[in-house]
């Protein structure tokens, strides 16, 4: 209501929607930010291309954090959820030999186990939380565009009765890796380069212990890692993932690479034994954090994996996909309470992202861009048994390097004194330890080291010769990601010398905001 200069009173009524706002997909992101929303009160479509219960690529370990924003939601009360695999310890290999097994750390606040819940199952409960609190779901409704340019957002869709518009206030795109929705906002899919692929398929007669994970390190699967997380009576969730672009390229196929892993890796055969695969060996790209793209526009927010929320170093996604979901509602609900939905509106959701997440991107992200260098991976994996050979006897260490690649904490932990010292230490005892055990075993010994170590060096060497190109790009996205990290630590100190109203103890996002309800 307006008042004009002679005193006439001007009445703007909003523009008539058809929800004050639609979700763009149905999967943990969209379901928990349909789910806030409906229960603070408005009015949400949740669309998904897809029927469900429907499976989707995934590890399905649920960390501590995510198992926290499903008992938010109320997941955690359901029977088969209290009956699905508890996960309490993980174990590492290198090369087929065991570099340490050890306890979830234990945080204030949080869990100290996970669990392994299969995604058909997992999404579907989320989306019942949806539901159960009043959102709307259309499902195999695949969106076809959406136009934010109006007074309201227009999501072209079609439905198994045709093609319409629907209009909302606001768009939350939480429709994967290869979202619709932000390629509206940001107008180009993402790079290969901020990219991993994975593919992973189900074994029965797993023998191994139902509460431990097997994450496994090879020359071969470098930059990459393969897994084992079982999900009870027998069954496993085997699969592999690694980052889309390599230097050199990778040039075998994933579903190539996992099987002959799961036959070639001594260690993860052992536990396999006769397991055998049940159902298909599925793929899917996912796309990493990239914070030079946009997070919001007028009338759009994103989540989850449409927004990147994927730690390119681990590959977890559920934990930032729940998160953000509440975040975009705990910043949209008064966005919509004032009917302000333009990007300058929405932005705070923007900065919390950035504030609670882009430290940890940035440093998993310059890990990464390290290890695309291939020719390299014989450092890469003896830098991998140093940390390891040092977690064995330090359960601090151990801790704090398990919490950060759990994504349980900070990153900023792992670049302590602390744990920079402990690791160098470790790493000339280990040089020391190996150099002295040669020496003990004869001339014979001490030259087949030297030429062994040499030989690859030499090789390294003249491969990176062959391409100086792929080199140079190599380095450059080294110091670019560098320079991220150390843009993002000098901001992050800046906001600790900065009072704030309100911090964020313990796990990330730990902070919970009161909902704007709607105008009755």
């Amino acid at each position: 209501m307006h008042a004009n200069s002679a005193g006439a009173v001007r009445i703007t009524l909003a523009p008539r929607v058809d929800s004050d706002v639609i979700v763009v997909g149905g999967g943990p992101s969209g379901a928990a930010a349909a789910a806030h929303l409906a229960r603070a009160g408005w009015q949400v479509l949740l669309l998904d291309r897809q029927a469900f219960p429907r499976d989707k690529v995934c590890g399905d370990f649920v960390g501590p954090v995510a198992l926290e924003e499903l008992a938010a939601l109320g997941v955690t009360t359901r029977a088969d959820y209290r009956a699905s695999n508890i996960i309490r310890r993980a174990a590492l290999y290198a090369d087929g030999k065991p570099l340490i097994a050890r306890p979830m750390p234990a945080l204030d606040g949080l869990p100290d186990y996970g669990r392994c819940i299969p995604r058909l199952q997992l999404d579907a409960w989320i989306l019942g939380a949806a539901r159960d609190a009043g959102a709307r779901v259309l499902e195999r409704t695949s969106v076809l565009g959406v136009d934010s340019s109006g007074a309201v957002a227009t999501v072209r869709v079609r439905t198994p009765d045709g093609e319409r518009a629907l209009t909302a206030r606001l768009v939350v795109g939480a429709d994967g890796s290869s979202s619709t929705v932000a390629r509206a906002l940001r107008g180009a899919p993402p790079p290969d380069a901020s990219r991993i692929i994975a593919v992973r398929a189900y074994y029965e007669g797993d023998a191994g212990p139902e509460d431990q994970s097997d994450l496994y390190f090879s020359a071969e699967s470098f930059p990459g890692y393969y897994w084992l997380f079982p999900t009870g009576r027998g069954i496993a969730n085997v699969g592999v993932g690694m980052v889309l672009e390599t230097f050199p390229p990778q040039t075998d196929h994933l579903r190539d690479m996992m099987l002959r892993l799961v036959e070639s890796d001594p260690a993860l055969r052992q536990r396999l034994g006769a397991a055998r695969i049940v159902g298909k060996i599925v793929g899917w790209p996912l796309s990493t954090y990239d914070p030079s793209l946009p997070l919001v526009g007028d009338r759009i927010m994103l989540v989850g994996d449409a927004a990147g929320f994927i730690n390119p170093l681990n590959g977890e996604g559920i934990q930032y996909a729940l998160l953000s979901g509440r975040w975009a509602a705990e910043h949209a609900a008064p966005c919509l309470a004032h009917d302000a939905c333009e990007a300058a509106a929405l932005q705070p959701y923007a900065d919390r992202v950035n504030r609670e997440l882009r430290y940890d991107m940035a440093f998993a992200g310059l890990i990464v861009e390290c290890i695309r260098n291939r020719h390299l991976n014989t450092l890469w994996l003896q830098l991998l048994k140093v940390i390891a050979a040092r977690a064995r006897v330090d359960p601090r260490y151990a801790d704090v390097c398990g919490a950060v690649l759990a994504g349980l904490i900070p990153s900023h932990h792992a670049l302590s004194p602390h744990i920079i010292g402990r690791t160098i230490d470790q790493a000339l005892f280990s040089g020391v330890l190996a150099a002295g055990w040669t020496l003990l075993r004869g001339p014979r010994a001490v030259l087949t080291r030297t030429s062994s170590g040499a030989a690859v060096v030499r090789d390294a060497a003249a491969a990176l010769a062959r391409d100086p190109a792929g080199l140079l790009t190599w380095l450059t996205a080294v110091v670019m990601q560098g320079g991220e990290l150390a843009a993002e630590a000098t901001r992050s100190y800046l906001r600790a010398m900065t009072p704030r109203d309100h911090a964020a103890p313990g796990a990330p996002g730990a902070v919970r905001l009161t909902l704007p309800a709607p105008p009755s």
